[in-house]
C-alpha cells in the first residue's frame, strides 16, 4: 500500500446511485483526474454492478498508474454499517443485501476502503472544499428528493452508533402533514422534494413538482407562495431544533435551498429569531451548499481523503 504522497498520488471515489454510478479520480487538492459515470440498471443485480466499476477502476489506473492510488472512498445510500464495510438493502439498490462492499474493493486494489452513506459523503466534501471549510461543527441537509443529515462534530464526521446518526426526516414536526420516511408530519414529509408535491397536490388537486412549485411561487403565484411558506415555516423549526441540540456553526443545505435560497431563508429567519435559542442561534450560519449539481462527484473522493 502507498504511504508517502506523491505529486501524482490520487484517491478513488465511487458513487454509487440507484439510476447513475460514478468514478471519480482527484488528488489531495481536490483536483479532478478524470470521471466515469455509467447507467446502474439495478436489474442487472449487485455483483455485475460491481464488476462494472471494478472494470472501469482498473481502466483509470492503468491510465495514470495504478502504483499511485492511496485510498478508495465509496459513498452509497444507506442502511449500512461503515465500520464493517457492508450495504444493507438500500431502497433504491434492490437486491444489495448484506453486500461486503468493502472487503470486495480491498482485495481487488489492495488499498484502504471507507464507505459512507451519501447524506455522510456529501457533509464531507460541504466541509472539506465546500460551504463549511473551516468550522468543528457543521451540519449538511440533503433537502432533495428526500430529508437526511450529515454530521460534522468536533472536527469528525459523526456516524452514531450503528450509522444512523443524522436521519433527521424521521422527526415528527406536526401529528399530521405530507408523508415522508414512513410517517405523516415529518420533518421529510414538509420538506423534501416529494413532500412539497404532496402538499401542492392536498391543495391544487393536481401532480406538480416541487420545481414546478417553486416556479409558480417566484412567478407570485399565491398558492405555490402558501406552500412554499408552509415548508420553509417547517424547515424553520427544523433548524431550530437542530440549533438548539448541536449548537453548530453553520448549517449547509443542499437541492431544493441552494437552488431557492431567496424565497426560503426570509421565512427561516422569521422562525429562527423565535424558536432557537437566541445564542446558539446567533452564532450559526444557514448557508446553501456551494458545490452544487458537483457535490456527487467530490462526495465519494473526500471519504477516501478525509
Amino acid at each position: 500500500m502507498n504511504t508517502k504522497y506523491h505529486s501524482r498520488d490520487y484517491y478513488l471515489g465511487l458513487d454509487i446511485g440507484g439510476t447513475k454510478c460514478g468514478l471519480v479520480l482527484g488528488d489531495k487538492d481536490f483536483n479532478l483526474l478524470e470521471k466515469i459515470v455509467f447507467p446502474t440498471r439495478t436489474e442487472r443485480g449487485y455483483r455485475e454492478i460491481i464488476d462494472e466499476f471494478i472494470s472501469r477502476a482498473h481502466y483509470l489506473l492503468e491510465k495514470h498508474g495504478k502504483n499511485h492510488l492511496l485510498k478508495i472512498g465509496i459513498s452509497c445510500g444507506g442502511p449500512l454499517d461503515s465500520k464493517k464495510g457492508i450495504i444493507y438493502s438500500p431502497p433504491n439498490l434492490p437486491g444489495w443485501d448484506s453486500v461486503p462492499i468493502v472487503d470486495i474493493f480491498k482485495k481487488e486494489f489492495d488499498v484502504d476502503v471507507e464507505v459512507q452513506n451519501d447524506a455522510n459523503a456529501c457533509a464531507l466534501a460541504e466541509w472539506m472544499m465546500g460551504a463549511g471549510v473551516g468550522t468543528q461543527n457543521m451540519i449538511f441537509l440533503t433537502f432533495g428528493t428526500g430529508m437526511g443529515a450529515g454530521l460534522i462534530l468536533n472536527g469528525q464526521l459523526y456516524a452514531g452508533t450503528n450509522d444512523l446518526a443524522g436521519e433527521v426526516g424521521h422527526m415528527r414536526m406536526a401529528e399530521d402533514g405530507p408523508v415522508g420516511f414512513g410517517k405523516a408530519g415529518s420533518f421529510e414529509g414538509f420538506c423534501s422534494g416529494g413532500g412539497i408535491a404532496q402538499l401542492a397536490k392536498s391543495r391544487m388537486s393536481e401532480n406538480i413538482t416541487a420545481r414546478e412549485v417553486f416556479e409558480a411561487a417566484n412567478s407570485g403565484d399565491p398558492l405555490a407562495e402558501e406552500i412554499v411558506r408552509i415548508s420553509a415555516e417547517y424547515l424553520g423549526k427544523g433548524l431550530a431544533v437542530l440549533i438548539d441540540i448541536l449548537n453548530p456553526e453553520c448549517i449547509v443545505i443542499g437541492s431544493i435551498y441552494a437552488r431557492n435560497e431567496a424565497i426560503l431563508k426570509p421565512y427561516i429567519e422569521e422562525v429562527l429569531s423565535h424558536e432557537a435559542i437566541p445564542a446558539a442561534n446567533k452564532v450559526c450560519k444557514i448557508l446553501p451548499a456551494a458545490l452544487g449539481e458537483s457535490i456527487g462527484d467530490y462526495a465519494a473522493l473526500c471519504v477516501a481523503m478525509n
